[in-house]
């Protein structure tokens, strides 16, 4: 019978198309179940914080095109969410701060043109629900305490940290309004609230999917990749994210790197069997697993190994990898390096904004923010004072950076990498995504992750997956990490990992 939903939480990326095809349902009614879907429950989770009230004219535009047998987008019917900062005409990217929001009493940064992520997922006909809650600035890796718009709440640990910065569209995918997530990491923040929330991220290398148009911490550094309920939809989602735009030129790079068929079409159950993946270890970093955490992981490593994995204990050991991190002052566990252009990533972000902007210049977002000055000494970004090379980027913003310490750890951090997976023959690494459990949602206490700056500086991929819960409940995740584009073998491994152990558990 026509417009028979499967339940929202069943439905993927494949459901959808095949629904759609057979007649089974409309994108309509799809799009209605979501935003029914939101109306429910974001109340409760605060995952949402502006409504696309385009959304139904997207679905009903897709159904006609079905309907006159014209062709629609690989994406089709399918719930989209994205990430506050990412630029969307119509709608203000305000970066979680009131002083960024008019309905918070602040000034409003309207982009007159859609940032390249929200114009690709638009040119696949996916349906956007609305764009999603964050901290301020997206500056935390943990939660979204301090946003305008509230606290988001963790749909598979409510007691829990939500994970930052993207709090809001892994909430949105775990509570079923969307099927996909935009999300966007400097420092954690695709990783983190994937795994805290019991979903999949993809965090890409730096340079396959632009960041022009994304409100910055560095563009060096950030880099937006997707959260879903499966590696199959995350895939599925990067395809229609990543290459090439002249907006962003350091995608470039990406040319010759994307699969041809996309990085769902690889994807195989057998995909773990003979490859050597490389286990955490104190070479990689010399902070310890909590005991319940090493016990998860152990069993994960049986269970990586049942699938035909090869594992390899510790493959950085006798390397100097782990003394090349370090924890930038005024931050519990980040290693800020890389952020130091922020001053001229900021004037490139509000110049593209284009001529009737609220703000133009460095200059005028700092005299429009100076009631809550983030780079004041204590205040949340003012840990960027410790980092080489800032005093001359915030002292020049027009001008761009040279970062010649921020470029030199980077070519360590590549070669190291590159020697270690040659000389142990690795396809990949295996990694707890964080080192113990999740902190409790008022606890004041950081997410711990396995890796950060070493994923970020270096700008190599990382693809989580769950992999299990603590005894309280809270999610366990698995990352797996690889060289740089290695997306497709990654997501592979992942997938492989997903469907022998389907761990998952819906959160609502």
């Amino acid at each position: 019978m026509k417009d028979m939903l499967p339940p929202l939480g069943d439905l993927t990326v494949a459901t959808i198309r095949d629904g759609l095809a057979s007649g089974a349902f409309t994108a309509e009614a799809l799009a209605l179940a979501a935003i029914g879907q939101v109306r429910a429950t974001n109340g409760t989770y605060n995952a949402i914080i502006f409504e696309n009230d385009a959304a139904l004219d997207t679905a009903r535009d897709i159904d006609r095109r079905i309907a006159a047998g014209e062709p629609v987008g690989a994406l089709a019917g399918v719930p989209v969410v994205v990430k506050d900062p990412m630029d969307m005409v119509g709608f203000p990217s305000t970066a979680g701060w009131r002083l960024l929001y008019s309905g918070a009493g602040g000034v409003d940064l309207m982009p007159h043109r859609d940032s390249p992520v929200v114009a690709r997922m638009r040119a696949t006909d996916a349906v956007i629900i609305g764009k999603t809650n964050v901290p301020i600035l997206s500056w935390t890796g943990t939660h979204a305490h301090d946003s305008w718009a509230g606290p988001t709440i963790n749909p598979a640990a409510p007691d829990r940290v939500p994970g930052g910065s993207s709090a809001g569209s892994a909430a949105a995918v775990a509570a079923h309004m969307a099927v996909i997530g935009l999300a966007e990491e400097t420092g954690g923040s695709i990783q983190n609230p994937a795994s805290a929330q019991d979903l999949v991220g993809v965090k890409p290398t730096i340079g396959l999917v632009p960041n022009a148009g994304v409100v910055p911490l560095s563009a060096n550094r950030d880099v937006v990749g997707p959260v879903a309920r499966t590696v199959a939809d995350a895939a599925e989602c990067l395809t229609a994210l990543a290459g090439f735009t002249t907006e962003d030129p350091k995608t470039l790079a990406s040319v010759g790197k994307i699969p041809a068929g996309g990085y769902a079409a690889g994807l195989s159950a057998d995909g773990l069997r003979g490859k050597r993946l490389g286990l955490y270890g104190p070479g990689w970093r010399p902070d310890a697993l909590s005991d319940e955490a090493a016990r998860l992981y152990d069993r994960a490593k049986d269970e990586l190994e049942a699938a035909g994995a090869i594992l390899v204990e510790d493959p950085f050991a006798g390397t100097d990898f782990a003394s090349l991190r370090q924890i930038t002052p005024g931050t519990p566990f980040f290693d800020g390096r890389g952020l130091e252009s922020l001053p001229y990533d900021m004037t490139c972000y509000l110049r593209r904004l284009g001529p009737d902007a609220a703000l133009k210049s460095w200059d005028d977002f700092i005299a429009a923010t100076a009631s809550e000055d983030v780079l004041a000494k204590g205040a949340i970004l003012g840990y960027l004072h410790e980092l080489p090379d800032f005093a001359p980027c915030l002292a020049d913003p027009e001008t761009p950076p040279a970062l010649p310490a921020f470029t030199e750890l980077k070519r360590r951090y590549l070669d190291l990498l590159d020697r270690v997976f040659a000389e142990h023959d690795l396809d990949g690494l295996v990694y707890p995504q964080m080192l113990n459990e999740l902190p409790d949602l008022q606890s004041g206490q950081a997410i711990r992750e396995t890796t950060v700056g070493e994923l970020n500086i270096a700008g190599i991929p990382g693809i989580t997956v769950p992999a299990g819960y603590y005894a309280s409940g809270a999610p366990f995740g698995l990352i797996f990490l690889g060289l740089q584009w290695s997306e497709a073998e990654l997501l592979n491994q992942a997938h492989a990992y997903e469907q022998a152990t389907r761990h998952r558990k819906p959160a609502v």
